[in-house]
């Protein structure tokens, strides 16, 4: 049976090797594109199917609008965003946390006797979801650099990031406060090619289920 060919959405920079991994041990051959390379569109007739290298931040765009049809990215990413995609399914890899952060002294802060609090993070909506949903009303500054940096010069109060070893915010003199969420990576799906393309993309999805639930199971 011949497939129309299937657009897959990978992911630039840290996600892309594990990314790359998971599709090759499935006989995909996503290796036509690399992270530092200038090509963006690599088709691979062979395997029915054209890979897009793409910022992080915007593969849930391009699955959204159905430029891609599938796509690879962070659930922080994807929850911040708060596309309309289909999720069906967490990879096991790029696991996360999103957290609360401050200057030790603010270790056992009472946030409720805090007044007019500064949260810098690059996770704006979750931000501000978060402190909603706990009845606070804070004021959230976007940024896309290093936020540690926000509270050591009092741009912010608290700060809300990605965690992973947690080396960074000791680095700089910074401790974790709140769990706010975990992530990983996740498949997502564009909703009208889950119609289209629904033999692809369920071949697809059986597939990555098949490799990944003995590792988690196993873990």
């Amino acid at each position: 049976m011949a497939y129309t060919m299937l657009t897959i959405a990978l992911p630039k920079g840290r996600l892309l090797d594990p990314t790359q991994a998971l599709l090759a041990q499935l006989g995909y051959t996503p290796t036509v594109v690399g992270n530092g390379t200038r090509k963006l569109v690599a088709p691979d007739p062979h395997h029915a199917v054209r890979y897009l290298l793409v910022k992080p931040v915007d593969v849930p765009t391009y699955v959204e609008h159905g430029a891609a049809d599938v796509g690879i990215v962070g659930q922080d990413t994807l929850r911040e965003a708060e596309s309309d995609v289909l999720e069906p399914l967490a990879l096991g890899f790029a696991r996360c946390r999103l957290v609360v952060a401050g200057r030790p002294d603010q270790r056992g802060l009472n946030l409720r006797l805090a007044p007019h609090l500064r949260i810098a993070s690059k996770y704006p909506n979750l931000t501000q979801t978060y402190f909603q949903r706990r009845g606070l009303s804070v004021e959230v500054i976007p940024l896309q650099g290093s936020v540690e940096l926000a509270p050591l010069v009092d741009l912010a109060d608290l700060l809300v990031d990605i965690v992973e070893s947690g080396n960074t915010l000791r680095e700089n003199g910074l401790i974790e406060l709140e769990e706010i969420a975990r992530f990983e990576a996740a498949l997502i799906v564009n909703r009208a090619s889950r119609w289209t393309k629904r033999e692809q993309i369920d071949t697809l999805v059986a597939q990555l289920e098949q490799l990944i639930r003995p590792a988690q199971n196993g873990m």
